[in-house]
C-alpha cells in the first residue's frame, strides 16, 4: 500500500500561527499534526509514504529528514487548483495493482486503519455519523451498505455519514482514468479540481465503494478546536505524571518538553509545553505553547501562544504568533 499526505494547504483560518509554519506541522498533545496522522498508519504495510508540498514546503521537507518513517517523497503542488489536481501529481508514482491511501494532513481521528489490509473486494470512505449533514460531503448508500453516490452539503436529509478525508482506494487504474478525465476536460466544482468528482466517475463507472465509520474526527481547523483536539489527543501523549518542579501542582494530563523550567506554578490540566520553555508564578489551563515561551506571573486558559513569545502580567485568553512579547 501506498499513501498520499496532502499537505500544501495554507491554513488561513489559523493565522497567526501558519505565518510561519504550514498547518499540518502545528503542535498539538506534543507533536506536529502531521506526526499524529502518521502514526496512525504505522500498522499498515505502507511501500511508500507521498507528501503533497506546496505552501512552505521547505519546512515540511526540513521534518520529515528527521523522520522515521521509511520510503518517503515530496511532490510539490506548486499552484493549487484542488485536490483532484493534487492527486494527479501523484499518479506517475502509482502503482495501478496496489492499493492507495489518502489521508488529508490536517485530519486527526480515531479509528482503526488495520481493517484495510484485508479489504479485498472495495474501495472504502472513511465516515463519520452527524448531526447536521448539511455542513458536510456526505455519501448515500444502499441497502447492501454500498455508495451509490456523493453529495456536497446537501440541505435535504440523505444521509448523515460525513466524509472525513480518509480515502481508500483499491482501483487505482479507475482513479488515474477518473482524475485525467477531470483535467482533461477541466471539470471543476467551485472552481477547483475536485477528488469527490473523480470518485463519483468511479462509482458511476461501476467500481464498488463502502463507507467505514470512524469513532471520533478532530478538527484542526481554527484555534479554538486546535484547543479541543489537544485536549482529546493529551491523554495518549501525557509526560506528565513523573515530573516535578519546585513549588508547581501539575494537573494531568499534560505534555512538557525537554528543558522546561517551572517553578511556583500550577500547570493543567490539557496543557503542552514545548521545549525550552519557562514558566515562573503562573497558572495555565488548556492551552499549546510553542518551542522558548517564557510566562511570567499569568493566568492562563485557552491559550495558544507560538514560539518565541514573552508573556507578563496577563490573565485569561492569550492568542499569539510567533516572537511576539506582552
Amino acid at each position: 500500500m501506498k499513501i498520499i499526505f496532502p499537505v500544501a494547504g495554507k491554513g488561513t483560518r489559523l493565522k497567526p500561527f501558519t505565518l510561519h509554519l504550514p498547518k499540518c506541522l502545528l503542535p498539538v498533545g506534543g507533536k506536529t499534526i502531521l506526526d499524529w496522522i502518521v502514526e496512525s498508519t504505522r500498522l499498515l504495510d505502507v511501500s511508500e509514504r507521498i507528501f503533497i508540498t506546496g505552501y512552505k514546503a521547505e519546512c515540511v521537507e526540513k521534518h520529515l529528514q528527521k523522520q522515521n518513517w521509511g520510503k518517503t517523497q515530496t511532490v510539490l503542488q506548486s499552484n493549487p487548483q484542488g485536490l483532484g489536481e493534487a492527486i494527479s501529481l501523484c499518479l506517475p508514482y502509482l502503482d495501478d495493482d496496489e492499493p492507495l491511501l489518502i489521508i488529508l494532513g490536517d485530519t486527526l481521528f480515531e479509528a482503526d486503519l488495520s481493517v484495510l489490509k484485508n479489504e479485498y473486494d472495495n474501495n472504502v470512505l472513511m465516515t463519520l455519523r452527524v448531526e447536521d449533514p448539511r455542513r458536510f460531503g456526505v455519501a448515500v448508500t444502499d441497502s447492501t451498505g454500498h455508495v451509490t453516490k456523493l453529495v456536497e452539503k446537501p440541505q435535504e436529509y440523505i444521509s448523515d455519514e460525513a466524509l472525513i478525508g480518509i480515502y481508500y482506494i483499491k482501483d487505482v487504474a479507475a482513479l488515474r482514468v477518473a482524475l485525467q478525465t477531470l483535467l482533461r476536460n477541466n471539470i471543476r466544482t467551485r472552481g477547483e479540481y475536485q477528488l469527490t468528482d473523480a470518485l463519483q466517475m468511479m462509482i458511476e463507472a461501476g467500481c464498488p465503494f463502502r463507507t467505514q465509520t470512524v469513532q471520533k474526527w478532530l478538527d484542526c481547523g481554527l484555534p479554538e478546536t486546535l484547543l479541543e483536539t489537544n485536549a482529546a489527543v493529551l491523554p495518549q501523549n501525557d509526560n506528565s505524571q513523573h515530573q516535578q518542579y519546585p513549588g508547581t501542582e501539575i494537573t494531568p494530563p499534560c505534555y512538557i518538553g525537554k528543558n522546561v523550567k517551572i517553578t511556583d506554578s500550577k500547570i493543567g490540566p490539557y496543557v503542552s509545553i514545548g521545549d525550552d520553555c519557562v514558566l515562573v508564578n503562573s497558572s495555565v489551563v488548556n492551552s499549546i505553547l510553542w518551542d522558548d515561551v517564557d510566562i511570567h506571573t499569568c493566568d492562563l486558559i485557552d491559550s495558544v501562544i507560538g514560539e518565541g513569545c514573552s508573556v507578563t502580567k496577563r490573565d485569561k485568553s492569550v492568542m499569539l504568533g510567533n516572537a511576539c512579547e506582552v
